[in-house]
């Protein structure tokens, strides 16, 4: 055998959980490369610390039932790697590269290591760009930015996995891009309810997903993240497409790191979090970015614990994040869907220098109109709509037709609503909103307003009104 392939042997010297030391008398296993353990090899170990000149310490990637102190292990004298190339599309992965959706084995992929630097300033591009979702509430009021990042906040049963779904059809069908789920801690009901939807809806050709379980070992879904931002960086950089990142769940990254952490015996720091949580974070946060080839534009499901922003995890991530979508429970209940909250919602792009005067000037009345009939719902509920004055009820129902009019039918929801699904133009929808807030429409019944795509299927719906009369 000759140096190059000779395999590099060691002991395993002890075994706590997932925690592994071993010993290499001829050469140490650099960090972040793996091991291999068990009598098939079954056992995946990443190296963490050098312990001594010949000791290193690793975290198990895999269940590390049936090894015991003195059996072999091997160094692979490689890291983690992920597949990349046009045959990834519409396969779903662990963090692995190996597929778990029970079809036909991977074929003409290349497999690169997962951890990678994040594009250098000087590739970066300078301008700010919108990323259009075609949905309403979002492109007028929180603007994404292309190659940014933004949070998606909300709990259970208020539209977060429809409202994911209708952007990756969106992006397929605007961009001709390629989008990618990342599931980190995520439950396998939920994995499979959107490999289920986005099949019936046929955006799968055009997407991938990647998951690590919430069952599955600290270190695996601590690394699923990087796995998935890998095959992104394969699209951006070679194919030159927009890519649109899914990650559900940011904060279960931030956990599974702690858990890493606390098993390597680290110290913790405030609050019980790792010392390195920011570093970590920007690590992965960095290498979503925009470049002279393409983007990498994320939105990133974010759980805030016990619903305090102070809390490291929610401050670090904030940090790196341009946009805030903050969905709303009771505009849910009301059917306002999209049920996101246009007054606790954010966006870095809005200012006149990105959007534009006109964009930034019709966002800003938008707001000032739903932050004034939210100041005079109290007054309604007391003494009722006939006792306000006839500006204040002016206010009141352009207020309540922009909320219908920025509600949408999503392609994603058409087998279960029966109405057509809609994507409307920034252009469309800057104009409708400017019309409603000029009183256009103070003669048409809010309701017609509901559930519509561009402002013009009003004259529609009119006229087909009147041909029945």
């Amino acid at each position: 055998m000759n140096g190059q392939n000779q395999e590099n042997l060691g002991e395993i010297i002890a075994v706590r959980g997932s925690v592994i030391d071993a010993k290499f008398e001829h050469k140490l296993p650099a960090i972040n490369s793996l091991l291999y353990a068990g009598t098939t090899r079954n056992i995946v170990i990443e190296v963490q610390v050098h312990l001594a000149a010949n000791k290193v310490r690793g975290i198990a990637l895999t269940p590390t039932q049936g090894i015991a102190r003195g059996d072999p292990i091997v160094d692979a004298q490689k890291q983690l790697q992920a597949p990349v190339g046009p045959n990834i599309l519409s396969r779903m992965f662990n963090v692995f590269g190996q597929t778990i959706d029970n079809k036909a084995p991977l074929k003409d992929v290349e497999w690169r290591s997962i951890h990678r630097q994040p594009p250098a300033i000087s590739r970066r591009s300078i301008e700010s760009e919108i990323f259009e979702t075609g949905i309403k509430i979002i492109d007028v009021l929180i603007p994404l930015e292309r190659g940014g990042k933004a949070g998606l906040f909300g709990g259970a049963g208020v539209g977060k996995t429809v409202l994911l779904a209708e952007m990756i059809h969106n992006t397929v069908k605007t961009y001709q891009g390629v989008s990618i789920f990342c599931g980190i801690g995520e439950r396998c009901r939920e994995g499979e309810e959107l490999y289920r939807e986005m099949t019936e809806n046929g955006v799968l050709p055009h997407m991938l997903m990647v998951f690590g379980q919430m069952n599955e070992m600290p270190g695996c879904r601590f690394r699923v993240g990087h796995a998935a931002l890998t095959m992104a960086e394969y699209f951006r950089d070679e194919q030159h497409k927009d890519v649109l990142l899914l990650i559900d769940n940011i904060f279960r990254f931030i956990q599974a790191g702690s858990e890493v952490s606390g098993l390597m015996g680290n110290l913790p720091s405030r609050l019980g979090y790792q010392p390195t949580l920011s570093t970590e974070l920007a690590a992965l946060e960095e290498r979503i970015s925009n470049t002279e080839n393409g983007a990498i534009t994320s939105i990133q499901a974010v759980y805030v614990p016990a619903d305090d922003f102070t809390d490291p995890a929610a401050v670090h991530t904030f940090s790196h994040l341009s946009a805030t979508i903050v969905l709303s429970r009771k505009r849910a209940s009301e059917g306002l869907y999209p049920a996101i909250n246009p007054l606790k919602s954010n966006s870095k792009m809005l200012t006149p220098s990105i959007v534009g005067e006109r964009h930034y000037r019709l966002a800003q009345e938008i707001k000032r109109t739903f932050s004034q009939y939210e100041d005079i719902k109290d007054i309604i509920a007391m003494l009722g709509f006939e006792q306000l004055s006839q500006s204040d009820k002016n206010l009141v129902l352009r207020a309540r037709r922009l909320e219908k009019f920025l509600t949408q039918p999503f392609f994603t929801t058409e087998s279960s609503t029966g109405i057509p699904g809609k994507s409307v133009t920034l252009n469309e929808a800057l104009d409708g909103c400017e019309r409603i807030l000029q009183d256009e429409f103070k003669d048409v019944e809010e309701k017609t307003l509901y559930m519509i795509g561009s402002i013009d299927e009003i004259a529609q719906k009119q006229t087909y009104g009147e041909g029945r009369k």
